[in-house]
């Protein structure tokens, strides 16, 4: 049997969004400690590893919060509630200060910043950066952490949304 491969075209940026725009995706806020302290918002957080607890993030090389993420020995990760969505666009911001336009928030472990009422946080220690592309994966182990009752904030074609109630019990 004689398999002819078609051509394979490049997928370009503008096409990778629009896939990647399909995908939902929980919202966090990630704060550390400099001076100033840097927060932004990202939907690129993922549990890496059970054991040792890993979590992870991205963040491009060229985001004003870089410098400081860089050389962070720390960061906490805030996971949003489904009622945060004006606390996402405040950390998603270019241009302001985010911790003047957010004032609920307050120094913790390491003077690392900590959010007001997230659906959970957790306080981390860096492990790891890893350069991917124009951006850098962060690797991050839990040290401590703190959770509520609540739905999360969800990221899905360019707009924040809220999971619906289900409609019957499993």
């Amino acid at each position: 049997m004689t398999v002819i491969a078609e051509p394979v075209t490049p997928l370009d940026a503008t096409m990778f969004r629009a896939l990647l725009r399909r995908h939902a995706a929980g919202v966090a806020v990630v704060t550390a400690a400099g001076e100033p302290p840097v927060g932004f918002t990202v939907s690129s957080l993922t549990s890496v590893s059970l054991r040792p607890s890993l979590v992870s993030f991205c963040l491009a090389r060229s985001s004003s919060s870089w410098p400081t993420i860089a050389d962070a020995e720390h960061v906490a990760v805030h996971l949003l509630g489904a009622d945060q969505e004006d606390v996402a666009r405040t950390f998603a911001t270019s241009g302001i200060d985010r911790f003047a336009a957010h004032p609920a928030w307050r120094y913790g472990p390491h003077r690392v910043p900590l959010l007001d009422e997230p659906v959970a946080w957790l306080l981390c220690r860096v492990t790891q950066r890893v350069p991917a592309g124009d951006h850098t994966i962060v690797i991050a182990e839990p040290l401590t952490a703190s959770h509520r009752d609540g739905a999360p904030l969800l990221y899905h074609m360019g707009r924040y949304a809220a999971l619906q109630p289900a409609t019957k019990e499993l």
